[in-house]
């Protein structure tokens, strides 16, 4: 098979990516989705929130995902569902199977990498204890709940404030289950303000800051865990202990870029968000292999998904046409002090129309803050905010004509009032 333009992913990141780059002139797109239907992770979020800032209104997940796929398919994007990909090389070959078409080898000029991104475990926080049933990450509890229709427990404390977990504390409650408190080892929330207030707040269920379980009892299933109160290092405070007895437990403990495909391709991975480095046209360090979405760094808000991965469908396909500008100087953005990461981590100003905007996340709360931008030594954006927050991503928009010509390293810094 040959095809201009490979997506590997039909989640929100592939199925924005693949219709922008249809819109772009490319007739010739491919879609490759593993799960049984297209529109990713947004199937199972049956709660409203998503779409305020890409179409103005509340929408469920799978209604944000059902307006594109039926454009996708309105506009005869060829895809592929129920299909898992093997692998892929730099000469944007793809060897992919599925049950109906068998082993397949894809041969395309472009690829868009949108797998998205998994949730931790129970095995990457090395919880002291015994094995028992009733142990699931909060996002399995959604899929049980919300699309398989099994409830997983009565009497549940969930353990990491992530917005998942947050969430399902409150489908939870709804479903008549008893939510006993969600701990956070840090000192703030991992999930969006208007969660921990319309899913926390709203129900009376306590979030514990500084806190972790220290051990999981029960033997066939759960019989309770062991929270104490952890110090500045992490590390529990002895005498802290209490006991909660219950017979679930979900893990909301951070998320985790899908990037097996990646790294085995070599392409080079950023330490801080576990996602691929790439630049202005979210291309990454293989030239003609992109990315977007939470395979290169973690959303908080699926419409800054969309916006990332048509970026990533755009130059895709300026890039099948042969059409990107690939000389002038490298810019580097490079966090400073208070900045945990920037994406892009790299620029190309030939490629950037008139402005360019840049994703990044604070490393704690800061009030009355200011965003410093610079480029080399030169402020090119002063920006105040009341608030930052690590949870929240930030986003700012530069404008090129405001870079000077010589520029090889654009900075981002916080000045503000630490938590």
């Amino acid at each position: 098979m040959e095809y201009d333009i490979a997506v590997i992913g039909g989640g929100p990141a592939g199925l924005a990516a693949a219709i922008e780059s249809k819109k772009n002139g490319i007739n010739n797109v491919l879609v490759i989705e593993r799960d049984r239907e297209l529109g990713g992770i947004l199937q199972q979020c049956i709660h409203n929130g998503f779409g305020l800032h890409e179409f103005n209104e509340e929408l469920t997940g799978p209604e944000y995902a059902h307006r594109f796929i039926k454009e996708l398919k309105k506009m005869r994007i060829d895809y592929k569902i129920d299909t898992m990909v093997l692998n892929i090389d730099v000469d944007k070959n793809i060897k992919a199977i599925n049950t109906e078409d068998g082993f397949m080898e894809i041969k395309c000029k472009a690829i868009i990498l949108a797998m998205g991104c998994r949730e931790r475990t129970r095995d990457a926080l090395a919880i002291p204890g015994s094995r028992p049933v009733g142990i699931l990450t909060a996002g399995t509890a959604q899929r049980y709940i919300n699309m398989e229709g099994y409830m997983v427990g009565k009497k549940v404390f969930i353990l990491g404030s992530g917005d998942i977990g947050l969430i399902m504390a409150r489908r939870l409650t709804l479903e008549g289950a008893e939510v006993l408190g969600v701990a956070e080892i840090m000192s703030y929330s991992g999930g969006l303000t208007r969660n921990i207030v319309q899913c926390l707040d709203d129900y009376n269920i306590p979030l514990f800051l500084n806190h972790t379980i220290i051990n999981i009892e029960g033997k066939d299933r759960v019989k309770g865990v062991w929270v104490a109160k952890v110090d500045d290092n992490r590390k529990p405070i002895k005498g802290t202990e209490k006991f909660y007895e219950c017979d679930t437990l979900l893990l909301s403990v951070g998320l985790i870029p899908e990037n097996e495909l990646s790294k085995d391709i070599g392409i080079n991975i950023d330490n801080k968000t576990q996602g691929p480095i790439v630049n202005e046209a979210m291309e990454t360090s293989i030239p003609g292999i992109f990315a977007c979405g939470n395979v290169v760094h973690v959303h908080d808000l699926v419409d800054y998904v969309t916006e990332e991965s048509r970026r990533a469908g755009k130059f895709a396909a300026k890039y099948a046409k042969g059409l990107i500008d690939d000389s002038g100087n490298i810019i580097k953005t490079e966090a400073d002090s208070g900045i945990r990461y920037i994406v892009p981590q790299k620029l190309r100003i030939k490629n950037i129309d008139k402005s360019l905007r840049l994703f990044m996340r604070v490393s704690d709360i800061y009030k009355n803050a200011k965003l410093i931008v610079r480029a080399n030594e030169e402020i090119i954006v002063d920006k105040k905010e009341r608030q930052l927050n690590p949870a929240e991503m930030i986003m700012i928009d530069i404008d090129v004509e405001k870079i000077p010509f010589n520029t090889r390293t654009i900075t981002v810094k916080v000045i503000g009032e630490g938590k």
